[in-house]
C-alpha cells in the first residue's frame, strides 16, 4: 500500500532541491533567479500577458506578482503598456534585454532539468510522471484549490 504521507514528502522534498539547483545555476551563470526566469518565460511566450495571467499561471498573488515585475521593469527586463481592453491593467512584454537573457538562459535551465529530471528516468517513467503530475495538477485546479488570497 502506498504511504500518501511519503509521497507527499519526497515530491516536496525534490522539488524544493530541484528549484534549488536551477536557482543556483541561474544565478551563477545568468545573474538570474528561478522566479525571474518562470516570468520571463511565461511574458516571452504570450503576447498580451497581464500581471493576473502571470499570478494565475504561478499561482501567487497579484501582489506578489507585481511586485516581481516591477522588479523585471526595473532591471530592464520587462515593459509595460497600455492595454486597450481595459485601462486598469497594462500588457507586458520583452524588452530586447530580457528576450536576449531569456535566450541565454533557457538551454541552462534546459541542461540542469535534463540532469535532475530526464536523465534519472527512462523516457517511459518520464512519459507517466509528467501524465501523473499534469492529472494532479489539474485535479486542482478545476477545484479551484491551493490559489493564493490576495
Amino acid at each position: 500500500m502506498t504511504d500518501h504521507m511519503q509521497v507527499f514528502a519526497d515530491l516536496v522534498r525534490y522539488e524544493t532541491r530541484l528549484y534549488n539547483v536551477l536557482g543556483e545555476r541561474l544565478r551563477a551563470q545568468h545573474g538570474l533567479t528561478v522566479g525571474q526566469f518562470e516570468f520571463l518565460r511565461i511574458i516571452g511566450g504570450r503576447d498580451d500577458c497581464r500581471v493576473n495571467d502571470l499570478a494565475h499561471e504561478i499561482a501567487i498573488t497579484v501582489g506578489a506578482t507585481s511586485k516581481g515585475v516591477d522588479r523585471l521593469e526595473a532591471a530592464g527586463w520587462v515593459s509595460r503598456r497600455p492595454n486597450p481592453q481595459n485601462r486598469r491593467s497594462s500588457l507586458l512584454g520583452l524588452t530586447e534585454a530580457g528576450r536576449a537573457l531569456l535566450d541565454a538562459a533557457t538551454p541552462t535551465f534546459e541542461n540542469e532539468l535534463r540532469t535532475w529530471l530526464g536523465d534519472p528516468l527512462t523516457p517511459k517513467a518520464l512519459d507517466q510522471l509528467a501524465a501523473a503530475v499534469a492529472l494532479l495538477r489539474e485535479t486542482l485546479e478545476d477545484a479551484r484549490v491551493g490559489m493564493p488570497t490576495g
